[in-house]
């Protein structure tokens, strides 16, 4: 065998390799819903037929600045969307292709925002909530039941289930992960550059050491969350 045809073996094996991980990570959250509500709670898999499920998570919870941001998505019946993971764990320009990707091809998506305002009212957790019912609520296509990263939504009106570290195992909430992520990030671009002071292209947001100096240098800007920075400046 030449090094040629041994280089495109290779490349067959990892391709295959990345089919069987995304079809049991698709696999994952469907036994996940079959262990929570029984075979049987949807007619259409008694028929032998799929049921759309939504994967939900969010990005931006523990930030100094910004809102949180929160992705929904039913990821294609009739094909699989490779090198899904956990946003925290691809780089940018991964993030980036994938997120052209699974919007492209999604069965259905969308992406929902709760400022820094609301969060300071109702407080981040219940602020992340909203965001994922606004999420879920704005799809094009009702889904029939969700899986969620961790949490179980309160009032969400359809049959979910949570899943501790459900981006790295279940590829809808992987999905809804990068879009969530790559959309909060790309805000706080553009955040950067109406407040420059506060390195936000670099940070978005979390309260690394650069940030926290400029925000005791500067004060807060509006986007600020002042229920989050009051061990670091006067609000």
């Amino acid at each position: 065998m030449t090094q040629k045809e041994e280089a495109a073996k290779r490349r067959e094996e990892k391709l295959l390799a990345e089919k069987a991980r995304i079809a049991g990570m698709r696999a994952f959250e469907r036994d996940a819903l079959r262990e929570k509500f029984g075979p049987d709670f949807f007619p259409e898999w008694s028929e032998g037929k799929n049921i759309l499920i939504c994967g939900i998570d969010e990005a931006g919870r523990g930030p100094l600045a910004g809102p949180v941001a929160a992705g929904a998505c039913i990821l294609p019946l009739d094909h699989d969307i490779l090198y899904l993971n956990d946003s925290k764990k691809l780089t940018p320009k991964k993030r980036d292709a994938l997120y052209d990707v699974i919007t492209k091809e999604a069965l259905a998506w969308k992406v929902a925002l709760v400022e820094p305002t609301v969060i300071d009212r109702i407080n981040i957790l219940q602020a992340t909530y909203e965001a994922m019912r606004q999420a879920v609520a704005g799809l094009s296509s009702a889904p029939d039941a969700c899986v969620v990263d961790a949490v179980t939504i309160p009032d969400l009106g359809i049959p979910q289930c949570g899943i501790v570290k459900g981006d790295a195992q279940c590829a809808s909430i992987a999905a809804a992960s990068i879009l969530a992520k790559v959309t909060r990030d790309r805000l706080m671009l553009e955040y950067d550059r109406q407040y420059p002071e506060y390195g936000f292209a670099k940070n978005k947001g979390y309260g690394t050491a650069d940030h926290i100096k400029a925000l005791q240098a500067y004060g807060p800007c509006p986007i600020h969350r002042r229920s989050f920075i009051g061990h670091f400046v006067e609000v």
